[in-house]
Parts: C-alpha cells; structure tokens; sequence
C-alpha cells in the first residue's frame, strides 16, 4: 500500500509578517519549540523504522519550518529512506539552501511560496536559482491579491520555464473573470483555486490513501475534518482507512480538493501532487473545471 502523510506539529512561529495569514510573526516559546522538535522526531522515528506502507510526506507546518534545524534533519534524512517515494515541505524559502546538497534530489521536493513585499526579491530568486542547480524539485506560488499581479509576472518573467508558478486564490477574495483570467495567464490551472468546490458526498482519496497527521499522532483523513481514525504510532489508524465521502460542505484549500477524486488533478499533478508540480501537458492544455463542482467565493 502507498500511503500519503500530511504531517502538522505544533510549530505556528513564522519569521514573515505577512498580512493576510493569522500567524505572521507569531512567536512560539522555548518550551513550545521543543515540544514540536520531540513531536518531530517521534515521527522521522516512526517512519524511519518502516512501517507497512510506502510512503509519500507532505509538512504543512502552520509556520516555517526550514528555519529551524530539526525540519532540514528531518529531511535529509526521510529523503534517503528506501520506502519514501516522496518528502516534501511548504516553504517561504527564507532559510539557506547548502544543506540540501545532502538530500537526495530524486525523493525530496520543496512547495515555495513568494511573499511580495516580505522577502527581498533578487534574494528569492537567486534562491530558486540555487535549487534548480541542486537539482531540487520545486514549485513557486503567490496569492492572487491585486496587488501581487505585478511581482507575480516579474517573477513568472525570469523563473525558468520549466518551473510551475501556481497561483492560490485570495481568502475571502471574489474574482471577475477579467481578473481570473489576468491570473490564468499565469497559471493555466488556477481556475481550480479561483472557486471552492462542492465535497459533500463526493469520493475523496483523504482517510483512505492519504492522512493527516499532528504532532501527537492522531490520525485525520485531512486538515481540515475534526474526525478522528486513530494514533499513527500505535497502528489503530490502520483499522480506519477506507474509503469514504467528504463529509464538508465545500473544499477550498488545494491540500485538500487536490485529493478529491471527482476532480482531474491527481493526473494533472502525476508525479508532483505533494510538490504541486503539474505534467508539461497539464501546464499545456489543462483539463477543464467541472463547472457543477465549483461555487463562487464568497465576497
């Protein structure tokens, strides 16, 4: 069995001050810092000793996490397990990039995000620069605020073209068509983020090959349903997984409706779901929205 972690521990310190997120510049104590490295190293522990399944991780820490040594560690070291097909971790790029020349660039995948006006352009991508060079895989996205349409085309303008710039729609943001299209030229699938798409009772990979789990183990079919199927570490997980519907009303947030079966992403992103790297030919001629899937954001 392949088995898809999103791994969430109790890091939620950040070192941008980013205003649309809730824990821009956020400070975890002493204490709290520690509890999410123990938290860590249970699980690089876990997967470390070889469970049943092949596994593919996904950090989605709250804050960042490569500015703090035990998440680089952790890494390294997952991407040098035999039974790890892939590990990757949602970034803004701002630790140094040398100790990725020790990871091996086939598993590990870093999901980069630009924060205009929070990281020093030229810095960002001389960056970006550097991890092409390694032979990192990686993806480079913005939010689509209005204000971030000008930086987001310098940005697509000198990555390589290779190089996917994924583009997530505004919280709470309504688009015009004549906006979505701005963003579109940029990122031939964010019509997947521009509306949330209607979940409840449609199949979804989520409790069943893919699972979140927080820093004490217990086990989700995803971020975002409070549901619990169990602890990681005493296998009662393994009992749960099955497949089953989307209890939500609506999914939102690419980390979850990418898993829902009634959309074409798992073939769009084939080979690259974690990193949100697309296939050339997705990025080419992307597959349609099904329009009864999707509703307007809400103003």
């Amino acid at each position: 069995m392949h088995l898809t972690i999103l791994y969430r521990g109790p890091l939620a310190s950040c070192d941008l001050d980013c205003p649309y997120c809730p824990f821009a510049k956020r400070r975890d104590s002493a204490e709290q810092l520690r509890a999410d490295r123990a938290a860590l190293e249970r699980f690089t522990g876990w997967v470390a000793g070889g469970p049943e399944e092949r596994l593919s991780l996904l950090f989605t820490p709250w804050g960042e996490g490569l500015t703090r040594s035990w998440y680089r560690r952790a890494l390294v070291e997952l991407s040098h397990q035999p039974h790890v097909a892939r590990v990757a971790i949602q970034t803004n790029l701002s630790c140094r990039t040398d100790w990725l020349a020790e990871a091996d660039p086939d598993t590990l995948a870093l999901w980069c995000t630009y924060h205009p006006g929070q990281t020093p352009y030229d810095r960002f991508v001389a960056k970006t620069r550097r991890l092409a060079e390694l032979g990192i895989r990686f993806s480079v996205g913005v939010v689509g605020l209005p204000e971030h349409l000008a930086p987001a085309r310098r940005l697509r303008a000198e990555l390589p073209s290779p190089v996917y710039l994924w583009v997530n729609a505004a919280e709470g943001h309504r688009y015009t068509d004549a906006e979505a299209d701005q963003w579109t030229a940029l990122d031939p699938l964010f019509p997947f983020s521009r509306d949330p798409h209607r979940s409840a009772g449609r199949a979804c990979r989520t409790g069943d090959t893919v699972i979140s789990v927080d820093g004490a183990g217990t086990v989700r079919r995803c971020h975002f349903v409070p549901a619990e199927l169990g602890n990681l570490y005493d296998g009662s997980y393994r009992a749960a997984l099955a497949p089953r519907p989307c209890p939500l009303a609506v999914c939102d947030c690419h980390i979850g409706y990418v898993h829902l079966e009634t959309l074409p992403l798992y073939d769009a992103f084939a080979g690259g779901v974690l990193e949100r790297v697309p296939t050339p030919a997705a990025r080419a001629a992307p597959p349609p929205v099904p329009a009864p899937l999707a509703i307007r954001r809400l103003p």
